[in-house]
C-alpha cells in the first residue's frame, strides 16, 4: 500500500537545478530533523552521475529537480567518471548520494576489485539496470571479446563501472589486459573516436537507450555493430553474481535484430552515516514519484518498489529500509 508522504514541500524553493562540477553537503542540516521521521530537513545534498552523455547523468538530473520540487534540500547533480569514482567521493564526503553499478557497490562495500578495504556505503535502493553495450566498427575485424586482442577499444572513462566490467570481460575471453590496447575515454572521445576511426570497438555499461549510442548507430549506420558478449556470462558470474543475461530490443537502436547482452542492476548509494530520516524521504521520492523520473528518462520505467531492497550484499540503509516496508 502507497502510505502518506512525510515530506516537507518546498513551495518557496526557486533555485533551479545546478549540475556542478563536484558536490556534497555544505551547510546541511540534514542531521537535525528527527531521524524516526521520514522529513528529509533542509540543506544542500551532492548527488555523484557519470559521463553527459549516459543514462545516469540524465536521471541524476531528473533526480536532483525531483528533490528540489518536493522537499527543503537543495540538491544538486554533477558529471562524473561514474561507479569507482562515485564511491570513492561519496566516501570522501564530496557528495552524499552515488549511482554506481552493483558489482562496483559489491566490491566496495567487500573491500575487493578497485577497493583496497571495505567502504562505509549503503544502498538507498537498487534501480534500473545496466546494459552491457559491446559495439564495433565492421572494418574492425571483431567477432568476439577474443578479437579485442591488439585492437585499439575504448574501456570507459577511468575509475568508471565501465571500465571494471571491461576488464573482467577481457580476462574472461582469455586475454590479458595489455593484450589489448585499452583507449580510457569518456563516451564523447569514445563515440568521436569511432566515427574518425581512432577507436576500434568500445564497452559502454549504461541503460537504454544511451544517447551517444543512439547518436553512434545514427551517424555509422550498418559501419558498426553490436558483439553478443553472452559467452563471456559464466566466467563474470563467478567473479559476481550479480551478472545476469538479458537483451537489448533491436527497437531501441533501429536494429535489425534484438541482441543478447550481459546486464548489471544498478543501486543508488549513500554514506552509512547520512541521517535515517533523510534516507527514508529520498527513498520515498524514487520509489513513489517514479514517474517523474521516467519523465526524463526511459530507463527509469524499470524502478521498481519490488526490487528496490534486493542489493545483496550491499546492506539497505535502515532509513530507506523502513521507507520500503512502508511503501510496499
Amino acid at each position: 500500500m502507497r502510505r502518506t508522504r512525510t515530506l516537507i514541500t518546498a513551495g518557496a524553493l526557486t533555485a533551479s537545478l545546478a549540475l556542478a562540477a563536484c558536490g556534497g553537503q555544505q551547510d546541511n542540516d540534514q542531521a537535525g530533523g528527527d531521524e524516526d521521521s521520514c522529513d528529509a530537513g533542509s540543506g544542500r545534498i551532492g548527488i555523484a552521475t557519470g559521463n553527459s552523455t549516459g543514462v545516469y547523468y540524465v536521471v541524476g538530473g531528473g533526480l536532483a529537480q525531483l528533490i528540489n520540487d518536493e522537499t527543503d534540500l537543495k540538491a544538486t547533480a554533477a558529471e562524473t567518471g561514474a561507479s569507482v569514482q562515485n564511491v570513492q567521493q561519496l566516501v570522501a564526503g564530496d557528495y552524499d548520494i552515488a549511482f554506481s553499478l552493483a558489482d562496483t557497490a559489491a566490491d566496495a562495500v567487500e573491500g575487493t576489485g578497485s577497493f583496497t578495504e571495505k567502504q562505509e556505503v549503503s544502498s538507498i535502493g537498487r534501480i534500473y539496470p545496466n546494459y552491457t553495450q559491446v559495439v564495433v566498427r565492421k572494418d574492425a575485424d571483431i567477432a568476439s571479446i577474443a578479437d579485442f586482442e591488439g585492437k585499439r577499444i575504448s574501456t570507459g572513462s577511468p575509475k568508471s563501472g565501465t571500465e571494471v566490467i571491461a576488464q573482467r570481460l577481457i580476462e574472461a575471453a582469455g586475454l590479458a589486459q595489455d593484450d589489448v590496447s585499452a583507449q580510457r575515454l569518456d563516451l564523447t572521445k569514445t563515440v568521436d573516436g569511432m566515427k574518425d576511426g581512432s577507436i576500434d570497438g568500445l564497452v559502454w555499461s549504461g541503460g537504454l537507450p544511451t544517447p551517444a549510442i543512439t547518436d553512434l548507430f545514427t551517424s555509422m549506420g550498418d559501419d558498426v555493430e553490436f558483439l553478443d558478449i553472452t559467452p563471456q556470462l559464466a566466467a563474470l558470474q563467478e567473479v559476481n553474481p550479480v551478472y545476469e543475461e538479458a537483451t537489448i530490443p533491436a527497437a531501441t537502436y533501429e536494429l535489425d535484430a534484438d541482441v543478447p547482452t550481459i546486464a548489471v542492476p544498478n543501486v543508488l548509494l549513500a554514506r552509512n552515516d547520512m541521517p535515517d530520516n533523510v534516507a527514508c524521504a529520498l527513498t520515498t521520492l524514487v520509489y513513489e514519484d517514479t514517474d517523474a523520473l521516467v519523465a526524463v528518462h526511459p530507463a527509469a520505467k524499470d524502478i521498481t518498489i519490488d526490487d528496490a531492497a534486493k542489493s545483496d550484499p550491499i546492506p539497505v540503509h535502515p532509513g530507506s529500509e523502513r521507507a520500503i516496508e512502508e511503501i510496499q
